[in-house]
Order: structure tokens, then C-alpha cells, then sequence
């Protein structure tokens, strides 16, 4: 049946047995028990599916990766420790050293740092195009050795739609993935496969989990990627830690996404714990109801902040003066997400004040669940970027994020508005 993306939250990625739980169980075990040795070796050298150690693979923790794949419409994905994991991880899987990544600006300050600094110490480089670059100036971008566009669907905090298709066009002209973070939308608000991405990854500690409980990544393979075009050896030569593996040659319908467990997940020792994997799960089958009502408050906020005599500008892709707003109308016709930019009459310091006078939204270094937070990017979650960085990012000193929550829209607005007065 082709299930719908409401159905497909409460339903996918696991199916009860006669008599069984109805609800996915957590397999709190590190490891599983066979009857002869066989099987064991059979597991090791990938001949057949099953579990033999949770750092590879669980019970509970395949169901939400089917879930996950299911509602993005891929062919596997491989659920990680956190976000930041898993966009770590979707470049280790395709980059060594020596090797080039193009990567979008207004990327999330945290996912700026880790490519700026971290990488380069592991000698892959990053070259940043700006979002609004035409095709021609995202093709001088790209080298003999870049391995892949990354880009986030819904950028943090600079609310920049992706031009999904544009990149997508750019990325396969030249024999690349498109790598999409789609944490903001999440796939019940675009699903970027149906656009031309490959790979999708997401902090599912955000709106899938949606509570604010528990940390945890995917990176999710879209299949049918040409790994064979000869930019990527370690995809069709031998792999000899699995005794000759050759993952396009073996796994034809999703080579990336087994590589990417059985030799980085396995070395590096970052998978999703199982209790992770539950809540994440509980917390996906109510996206749908949840993501509406983010959407519907958060355009009711930016509408009344737009129209607040305290407020000097808003930023969300909803509002029909935005310059995201046509981007937002073709690649989110459900609702652009919960988060909302701002700044205060006055700047950085009456934003501060704003801040502290909030009585329901409070200030937390998160985004994207049910309760109302802000937070300030510049100070906090994007303070180690430099001033260069931080314009490239979106992110101007009087910027407050808002991510709004599922209360009762007449008490945010209240609230707000009492704070902005003060």
C-alpha cells in the first residue's frame, strides 16, 4: 500500500507478531544469542541480516532507521549517537584526506565548526557558496577531488529555503551527491529525495523526538546513486576488513548506507543506544499533528511580531514578505517549521532584555520541540564562529531565535508582547 505520511509516523518500521507487544519493545541487550557458530560467522562477513552486537545493529534501533527511511522515502538509513554524528559521518563515508566538500553558508554554526576545524585537521577542506549562487558560481566550486554538495533543507538560524532542485542539478551534473540536512522540515514538510537529493541526514534530537529528551542522528541513502562513476574507489574496490566486500558489487539497492555502519559505525563506536531509539520512535509516530500545530503557531507569531511596534524586522519563510517566501511556497507548501528569527528595536542589548522578561518561553540552548524556548545565536550556539562566519551563517548581533512551541497561541502572544513592552 502506498501509505501516506501521516500513517506512515504511526505505523512504519515495525509490525507487531501475533500475541506481541503493540508498541516496538526496547531490546536492552548488548548482544544475542545463536545456536551454532555458523550463524556468527555468517553475521561478521555480512552474508546474511540479523544482530550480534548492538554496536552495530538492535532490534529497537532498526525499527526507527526503517521508520525514518520509510518517511523520507529511502532504502535504508543508519540511525547515530546525535546529529552531529551523522553529518560527521554521511562525509567520512564518501571523504579521506586530501579530498574536497562544497557546503552551502548558512549552514548551522556547530556544523560550520565541525567542517572548518575539525576536518581540516583530517585534511578534507570545505569550500561555502552562498545559497542564492547561480549554477555557474556553484560549479567553480567544485574540484577534481570534491566528493559532495551539503546543504540543510531549512537552514539554522537564517531560515534560508534550499534550493533543493538547483543543487541537486549542479551536484549530478558533476557525478555528486547532494547531501541535505532536513532536520527542520523534517520529512513530513519536504521529503528532498523527491527533489533530487541522495542523501538525507538529521538531529533527530529536534522536531522527530520532538519532547526534548533524548539525543540521537540518521543519515538516511535515497538509493540508486551512481557509486561506480569512478569518484568513489572505497564504494567498488574489495574492502579488506570484510574479507573482500565490495559494496556496490554486494549491495547494489544501498551500498552507502552499509558502508557507512559496517566500517564507520563499527570503528568508530557512535550508533544509537536503544532507549535513544525508543523515544525517538514514540516521539515520530505524532509528527504529523505536531508539525501542524508548530507550523500554524509559528505563522501566527511571525504575523504578530511582524505587526509589533518593539520589533524591527522578522525573518520566516511563511510571511509573505519574505524573500524565502516563494522558495517556501514550491519546497514546503505544509507549513515552514516552527522557528522564527528576530530583532528588537534597539539591538542586541533591548533583545537581551526581551529575553529575560519572557515568563513562558524560556531561554534554552535547544530548538525544535513543544515547548517555547530563545535563545540568542551570536552569544551562545554560534559563538565560536568569527564575524565573517557568523554573516556567511545568517547571523546578525541583534538576531533572537525563536523556536515556538505547541501552547496555546494567545498565551505566547501575550507573553511576548508583555516582554517587548518592558
Amino acid at each position: 500500500m502506498n501509505w501516506k505520511l501521516e500513517t506512515l509516523a504511526v505505523q512504519a518500521g515495525y509490525t507487531p507478531e501475533n500475541g506481541g507487544p503493540r508498541t516496538v519493545p526496547i531490546t536492552q541487550s548488548t548482544t544475542y544469542k545463536y545456536d551454532d557458530a555458523q550463524s556468527v560467522a555468517d553475521l561478521f562477513d555480512l552474508k546474511r541480516a540479523g544482530f550480534f552486537y548492538t554496536r552495530l545493529a538492535n532490534p529497537t534501533v532498526d525499527c526507527f532507521e526503517k521508520k525514518i527511511a520509510a518517511l523520507e522515502g529511502g532504502v535504508m538509513a543508519v540511525a547515530t549517537s546525535s546529529g552531529q554524528s551523522a553529518s560527521a559521518l554521511s562525509i567520512l563515508n564518501i571523504a579521506r584526506c586530501g579530498d574536497h566538500v562544497v557546503a552551502v553558508s548558512s549552514l548551522y554554526g556547530g556544523t560550520v565548526s565541525l567542517f572548518t576545524n575539525t576536518f581540516k585537521k583530517l585534511g578534507i577542506e570545505f569550500t561555502f557558496v552562498l545559497p542564492e549562487a547561480t549554477p555557474e558560481e556553484i560549479e567553480k566550486a567544485i574540484r577534481p577531488n570534491t566528493k559532495a554538495i551539503f546543504a540543510e533543507m531549512l537552514a539554522n538560524p537564517a531560515l534560508v529555503v534550499l534550493d533543493v532542485e538547483k543543487m541537486a542539478a549542479v551536484a549530478h551534473k558533476h557525478g555528486l551527491p547532494l547531501i541535505v540536512d532536513n532536520t527542520f522540515p523534517t520529512p513530513y514538510l519536504c521529503r528532498p529525495f523527491d527533489f533530487g537529493a541522495d542523501i538525507v541526514v538529521h538531529s533527530t534530537t529536534k522536531y522527530l523526538d520532538g519532547h526534548a529528551v533524548t539525543l540521537g542522528g540518521i543519515v538516511v541513502e535515497k538509493g540508486g546513486f551512481d557509486w561506480a562513476n569512478g569518484k568513489f574507489p572505497e564504494m567498488v574496490e574489495p574492502d579488506p576488513s570484510y574479507h573482500g566486500t565490495a559494496y556496490m558489487r554486494d549491495f547494489p539497492a544501498a551500498p552507502y548506507s552499509v558502508k557507512l555502519r559496517v566500517q564507520w559505525i563499527r570503528d568508530l563506536g557512535n550508533p544509537m543506544q536503544p532507549f535513544n531509539a525508543f523515544l525517538n520512535m514514540m516521539g515520530t509516530e505524532t509528527l504529523a499533528v505536531r508539525m501542524d500545530r508548530h507550523c500554524s503557531n509559528a505563522q501566527a507569531m511571525a504575523e504578530f511580531l511582524e505587526k509589533h511596534p518593539k520589533v524591527g524586522w522578522v525573518n520566516y519563510p511563511g510571511l509573505k514578505s519574505s524573500p524565502q517566501h516563494e522558495l517556501a511556497q514550491k519546497y514546503l507548501p505544509r507549513g515552514c517549521s516552527g522557528v522564527i528569527t528576530f530583532g528588537v528595536k534597539g539591538g542586541s542589548k533591548a533583545g537581551e532584555k526581551v529575553m529575560n522578561s519572557l515568563k513562558l518561553a524560556a531561554i534554552c540552548v535547544h530548538v525544535a520541540d513543544l515547548r517555547t524556548c530563545v535563545l540568542h545565536p551570536a552569544s551562545m550556539t554560534h559563538r565560536q564562529l568569527s564575524d565573517e562566519e557568523l554573516v556567511a551563517a545568517g547571523v546578525s548581533p541583534d538576531l533572537i531565535r525563536l523556536s515556538v512551541g505547541l501552547e496555546h497561541i494567545d498565551d505566547l502572544k501575550a507573553d511576548f508582547d508583555q516582554a517587548l513592552n518592558a
